[in-house]
């Protein structure tokens, strides 16, 4: 893996470091994947699949800025081809990732993701109240919680519920509690933002057309609280020193800083210390 100097923040203003369910999963999975990933900012290599997956979250995006009679599969599936020209619009090397002679079945996927998710749900039935929502909310003690929710409704009646759309293959039962992290962290955020616990949390799988529905309690919810100010406290113990230690495991097969890895022989760079303010607008 080439180590190329991180990119250069945009023109937003930069803000403090933060917790965010793929950073908190980093630590959880490995916490030097989380220090060259959210500290020293090396990029990693991306991919077919993520960014078949972006393509599919724009386009559900922009579905949901349309009228409610107009988001029939027709209209979906040609919002694809306008969602892949933006993102390679604002970041040209994605085109490096397809070809010319491959964005035809790339896009075809993508298009045949956007067609199973009718399978699912019928976006004409409901109005959401936001698509790609950033969230943020400093607890108690001082933890600060950032994310982007896909999507957020709201009934008539005022329940609410957090909906996320996978790409992938629905988890195994010994991946479930992983997938419904995520869930869970933007389910303590609404509660902390709105005094309400979310009715239910809804994973939608649409290579697989499964839907994984989990309804949280309040105290199940604080429990994740205290979890997850523990897992900061352990983050800044190890920012503060620099000792982010590797933790192998099958997952590294598919790890991008696997070359780096003292645990494989690998140079770590020298660690820059721990950062005072990062970039705006980063998960």
């Amino acid at each position: 893996m080439t180590t190329t100097a991180p990119p250069a923040p945009d023109s937003a203003p930069p803000r403090r470091p933060a917790l965010s369910p793929s950073r908190a999963a980093d630590f959880k999975l490995c916490p030097l994947k989380y220090r060259l990933r959210a500290v020293d900012r090396i990029p990693e290599v991306p991919t077919r699949a993520a960014l078949r997956g972006t393509v599919v979250h724009a386009a559900l995006e922009s579905l949901y800025g349309l009228p409610a009679a107009d988001r029939v599969p027709d209209t979906a599936t040609a919002l694809v081809d306008p969602a892949w020209d933006r993102l390679v619009g604002d970041a040209p090397e994605l085109r490096e990732l397809v070809t010319i002679d491959e964005r035809g079945e790339f896009l075809d996927e993508a298009r045949a993701l956007i067609s199973r998710y009718y399978r699912l749900e019928d976006p004409t039935r409901f109005e959401p109240e936001s698509c790609e929502q950033r969230v943020e909310v400093e607890l108690e003690d001082s933890v600060l919680l950032r994310g982007f929710v896909d999507r957020i409704d709201v009934a008539p009646t005022g329940e609410v519920r957090v909906v996320d759309y996978k790409t992938g293959r629905a988890p195994g039962e010994r991946r479930e509690s992983h997938a419904l992290f995520q869930m869970k962290f933007y389910a303590l955020v609404i509660l902390r933002t709105r005094g309400i616990v979310p009715t239910q949390l809804r994973l939608l799988y649409l290579a697989d057309d499964e839907i994984l529905t989990y309804q949280p309690d309040r105290d199940e919810l604080l429990r994740f609280e205290r979890t997850l100010s523990a897992l900061w406290k352990a983050i800044l113990e190890a920012g503060a020193t620099g000792d982010f230690r590797p933790s192998p495991s099958n997952m590294c097969n598919w790890c991008d800083y696997k070359p780096l890895c003292p645990a494989f022989g690998g140079t770590l760079p020298e660690y820059p210390g721990w950062p005072a303010t990062v970039p705006d607008g980063t998960r």
